[in-house]
């Protein structure tokens, strides 16, 4: 396993406590990330039933309090074992795969901070390495993205 300093960790496994029913921009991320590790729920920004009886069962599998609040060891389970290219990466998200991605551009010549955090910055140079290869600007890594990122390296 590969040692990170503390900072980083946290920054890559934090995220609001969210509860059943919540609405908030944060939910559509858990359900991303719950998509990313295999479940079925719909990208709907709602805590919904589904979202639910997702993350008891991700917190069975984990050994974690199974009582479906996502709290700090939910979202660190969820973001610092999610796999690369899982999911459609964009501004806001965190996590090992956006420390991934964070890489993958240094490796391909942009100065980025690599600390886990999909910023301003790490958009920015998104959308520089999209335009340079010809690829849609959205500045969002979908598949297409991270293929050219991994095959691009210098």
């Amino acid at each position: 396993m590969i040692k990170y300093v503390d900072a980083t960790v946290n920054s890559l496994s934090t995220g609001p406590t969210l509860r059943p029913w919540d609405a908030q921009p944060a939910v559509v991320e858990l359900q991303e990330l719950l998509r990313a590790h295999g479940f079925r729920v719909p990208v709907t920004g709602e805590f919904c039933s589904h979202t639910e009886d997702a993350v008891k069962i991700f917190q069975q599998r984990k050994g974690i309090r199974v009582d479906a609040i996502v709290g700090p060891k939910t979202w660190a389970a969820l973001k610092l074992e999610v796999k690369p290219g899982s999911r459609v990466l964009r501004r806001g998200h965190s996590g090992m795969d956006v420390y991934e991605l964070q890489g993958l551009l240094l490796v391909n010549g942009y100065s980025i901070t690599r600390d886990g955090s999909f910023t301003e910055e790490t958009k920015q140079a998104v959308i520089d390495f999209q335009k340079f290869h010809k690829l849609k600007e959205t500045g969002h890594v979908d598949r297409v993205t991270w293929s050219v990122l991994q095959s691009n390296g210098h």
